[in-house]
């Protein structure tokens, strides 16, 4: 892939998940330099030695309240410039009302929504003060509609939904750009616990890569001037059966 991005910085949460990771390696190759975060060390060094360009990585929970500020430091302390923050971070708890584990659920309340609203004011925040930035929110295509079994998980995409649709009216006569992606069944680590993987239960043969979320990424980050990508739905064909 050419460096057409040759110069440019992003901060990736979630870095080390199927979608981030991919993200993190096409940004790479693009000629991004990157700001990592995610909960292992471990993982993020190991990912880190997979790029082919300049990184930093930042070991951290979400739910902290200073890893936002922290993580924009980095980039900044490091690469001097900040262009993209891909707000990717979250978990994924899911039962029955008499299965679900209420800590778990409100710990992932926590990370998806408290996390995920900290990170994106804290970026904007920046962007607005450098005149441009790109924010770019994981949501799915549960924060669109609801099953049974995953309405807290459902509900912390539809708080994304909301909060990406009412800072784009916002900062919509800025250079300051927000776009959700919206994935379906993606074949990822989230489901590591599951005993049943969602693609699985809604017997779906061939879900969506991680791959294929971070090549629908890179359309989004790099449209023409007037244009705007605001909202990107990706599933599989027999999602839609």
């Amino acid at each position: 892939m050419d460096r057409y991005n040759e110069g440019k910085v992003g901060v990736i949460s979630g870095a080390t998940g199927g979608i981030g990771a991919a993200i993190a390696k096409s940004l790479s190759r693009s000629g991004y330099s990157l700001v990592l975060t995610a909960p292992s060390m471990e993982m993020l060094t190991g990912l880190a030695s997979e790029l082919e360009g300049p990184c930093t990585v930042v070991a951290a929970n979400l739910a902290e309240e200073c890893i936002p500020n922290m993580l924009l430091k980095a980039a900044l302390d490091r690469f001097g410039r900040c262009d993209v923050c891909f707000n990717n971070g979250g978990l994924l708890e899911a039962g029955t009302i008499e299965s679900v584990e209420i800590d778990r659920i409100c710990n992932m309340v926590r990370v998806n929504v408290e996390g995920a609203f900290r990170l994106a004011y804290v970026f904007l925040k920046h962007f607005v003060q450098q005149g441009c930035g790109h924010l770019v929110n994981t949501s799915s295509v549960l924060g669109k509609r609801v099953r049974p079994t995953v309405g807290a998980y459902a509900a912390t995409k539809y708080a994304i939904e909301a909060l990406s649709e009412a800072l784009r009216m916002e900062l919509c006569r800025t250079d300051v750009r927000i776009s959700c992606i919206e994935p379906g069944a993606v074949r990822t680590s989230v489901h590591d616990r599951w005993e049943v993987v969602p693609a699985e239960m809604l017997g779906i043969t061939d879900p969506t890569e991680p791959e294929d979320i971070a090549r629908m990424v890179m359309h989004v980050l790099e449209p023409r001037e007037s244009m705007h990508i605001p909202e990107s739905f990706m599933v599989a064909q027999e999602q839609l059966v």
